[in-house]
């Protein structure tokens, strides 16, 4: 039987696969997970969601599953994923709960903890909640039942005002906001403006249904068309979640999150705070920003996709900078997760202390041809059966690009990535390998 988490939280089609009744029971048995790790205190917990229109439904149905194990609770409505996080380290609470499916369009909803230090929890935790769902246990009466509250102000001020404390002065810069009628759609318009930029903003008025419609880091042409037809500096698209991001520059080319990354490696080196001398990646990553960190001086270690993966090496290694291409990057020294926002005002910051332009900051990272296909309805389970076809390709290509074939862990499907020495080359061997995925794992 497939494991109930994947590589961020457990995710699926809302009110057929996340019920609210799903959600109640994996309340009951986190919280008994967590009552269980004898602490000395009445168990306290954190709950924010994102915009979509079943999360409200979801964090009510999951506050009550805590509430029924003696969990107490608050709720900080619509904030990214990471304030919730940031929220859970600094105002002690023993646990984090975010509802949200991040990038996945509305109809889907997920549920992702978090631990009393901020970070997400750990495959062994995770399986011991998965193993006491549904299970029978003598419930908590009278005083023993926890309390559900509201504190929405409060804790959408501490974390605002944190981002505000990471970056410096931006006026005089014009910088375009793509929120994806997401969880960033309040906070980091505020962030911005705080800091001194004009902003302008797009795709922040949220109506439950239109999160990450055709918007977003996953589909940043919007984001393109608004910063080259307002003049603007640079612009920053968030996910539904808000803890990834991606960068636009000022002719409107899109900065994936290799070249964010490789940008503030360098400017971190240069300031002595780059532990290590290294930058944690995933296999995803593409070869060019491996050889531009080389030539720079700074060491890469990668790791299987996912931002857990990421975090996981980070902090067995004391390095305290790492991500993702599509945009997830951790700053260990000022989050505990992944942070669009915090990204976004990062490299705002070093674009207004260097007084130069984004686009001259990270060509240094020259990008191999890279072709990603994703190849829904197939057995994700059997990528052994296209073992040959891969070896093949791999072959083909030698020492000048390389062949990427995962299962998602977040969606029902298998991706297909190719780097080669030209775009041609990396389009024809990632159509022909998608297509062999199709062919032999079809479901």
């Amino acid at each position: 039987m497939a494991r109930l988490f994947g590589t961020d939280g457990v995710r699926g089609l809302a009110n057929a696969e996340i019920t609210a009744p799903f959600a109640l029971r994996l309340g009951e048995a986190a919280a008994r997970v967590l009552t269980g790790k004898n602490i000395s205190h009445r168990p306290r917990a954190i709950i924010g969601r994102d915009t979509r229109q079943s999360s409200g439904m979801l964090s009510h149905a999951l506050a009550a599953g805590l509430a029924s194990a003696g969990v107490d609770v608050e709720h900080v409505r619509e904030i990214p994923t990471p304030g919730v996080a940031y929220l859970t380290a600094e105002e002690d609470y023993d646990l984090g709960v975010v509802i949200s499916a991040s990038h996945n369009p509305f109809q889907d909803n997920g549920i992702k903890f978090i631990n009393g230090d901020g970070f997400k929890l750990d495959d062994a935790i995770e399986d011991e909640i998965e193993a006491l769902l549904g299970k029978d246990w003598d419930r908590p009466t009278g005083a023993g039942v926890g309390a559900i509250s509201e504190s929405a102000a409060v804790s959408d001020r501490l974390y605002m005002d944190h981002l505000i404390d990471c970056g410096r002065d931006l006026h005089g810069l014009r910088i375009a906001l793509d929120c994806a009628n997401g969880a960033a759609s309040d906070v980091a318009p505020r962030v911005f403006q705080k800091l001194g930029a004009d902003v302008v903003v797009i795709n922040a008025a949220p109506d439950g249904k239109n999160i990450n419609d055709s918007c977003g880091s996953t589909h940043p042409g919007q984001l393109q068309a608004l910063t080259v037809a307002t003049g603007a500096d640079f612009g920053f698209a968030f996910d539904g979640d808000a803890d990834r991001c991606l960068a636009v520059d000022h002719a409107g080319n899109l900065v994936d999150g290799d070249q964010i990354m490789g940008m503030l490696a360098v400017a971190m080196k240069r300031e002595g705070q780059l532990k290590r001398n290294t930058l944690v990646l995933t296999v995803m990553s593409n070869l060019g920003l491996h050889l531009a960190m080389r030539d720079r001086g700074i060491k890469t270690v990668s790791t299987k996709v996912g931002d857990r993966y990421v975090l996981e090496e980070m902090l067995a290694h004391g390095y305290n900078l790492g991500g993702e291409q599509s945009g997830h990057v951790i700053n260990l020294d000022r989050a505990t997760t992944g942070d669009g926002t915090l990204t976004a005002v990062s490299v705002a910051s070093e674009v207004a202390k260097q007084g130069r332009k984004l686009a001259e900051m990270v060509e240094f990272v020259q990008r191999l041809p890279q072709t990603l296909i994703n190849v829904p309805n197939v057995d994700k389970t059997k990528t052994e059966y296209v073992e040959r076809e891969v070896a093949q390709a791999e072959a083909e290509l030698g020492e000048t690009g390389r062949v990427l074939l995962r299962a998602s862990g977040t969606e029902p499907l298998i991706r297909v990535m190719v780097e080669a020495q030209t775009q041609e080359e990396a389009d024809r061997i990632a159509r022909s390998l998608a297509d062999t995925v199709r062919e032999k794992l079809s479901l």
